[in-house]
């Protein structure tokens, strides 16, 4: 696994200043838990409640479905505003309803005096690195995206995939696997336990190179949701 030079990490745009989400509840993929509970502890995130849903539950719809339900109710009863933070695309994709998305099911929890609404990013690769951040990252290689919760939560997040299916879906990105980390967790297990970055690469099949970002991206689209 190579360390990406700097020149691979997304340039920093998040312009400061205070903003307060003390009257928010956060409803959120628990694959991203790594990255809010960051935003929390460094101040940024006071939101009154931060909610997850298990990870890797887009392998599992109506599981999704039921827990962001269930999740949304609880966080209904910490504060008035919600942000689900939830992709618009492959975080939920029923094939029995292909227009049910994501926001059919926020949309439905609406009830009076709740306000609801979700991050505007397509998954949650697109909450850490933009996608003119990712077109520079690559330099015109074929890539698999992921983040530092895709290795954290491996078992949910590949659930029920074998071998098989492995080889079938990651050898044909031919420029490998490039991991966002914004928190250094991957620092954290490069040194402490780098056997286990090398056997999901093995199982891959291909190279799984890391690319340090910044927070800067996930925090100007919860900002994007207050500013509303």
């Amino acid at each position: 696994m190579n360390e990406s030079s700097a020149e691979n990490r997304t340039e920093s745009n998040y312009q400061g200043g205070m903003h307060n989400f003390q009257e928010y509840a956060i409803v959120a993929c628990g694959t991203l838990n790594m990255e809010l509970n960051y935003l929390k502890d460094v101040g940024f995130l006071n939101a009154r409640k931060i909610l997850y849903t298990k990870p890797g539950l887009h392998q599992l719809p109506r599981e999704l479905e039921r827990q962001l339900i269930r999740q949304i109710n609880t966080a209904k009863s910490y504060a008035s505003n919600i942000i689900v933070v939830y992709g618009s695309k492959f975080c939920y994709v029923n094939t029995n309803d292909p227009y049910r998305v994501i926001d059919t099911i926020i949309e439905e929890q609406l009830t009076p005096g709740i306000k609801i609404s979700r991050i505007k990013a397509e998954h949650c690769v697109d909450m850490l690195a933009s996608a003119e951040d990712r077109e520079r990252i690559a330099r015109g290689r074929d890539v698999y995206w992921m983040t530092s919760g895709w290795l954290k939560y491996r078992h949910y997040v590949y659930q029920g995939w074998d071998k098989g299916l492995a080889n079938e879906n990651f050898p044909k990105h031919s420029g490998g696997a490039i991991m966002l980390d914004a928190t250094g967790f991957l620092d954290q297990i490069m040194g402490n336990n780098p056997e286990r970055i090398l056997d999901l690469s093995d199982w891959m099949g291909i190279p799984i190179e890391s690319c340090e970002v910044t927070m800067d991206r996930m925090k100007c689209l919860l900002i994007g949701e207050i500013k509303k």
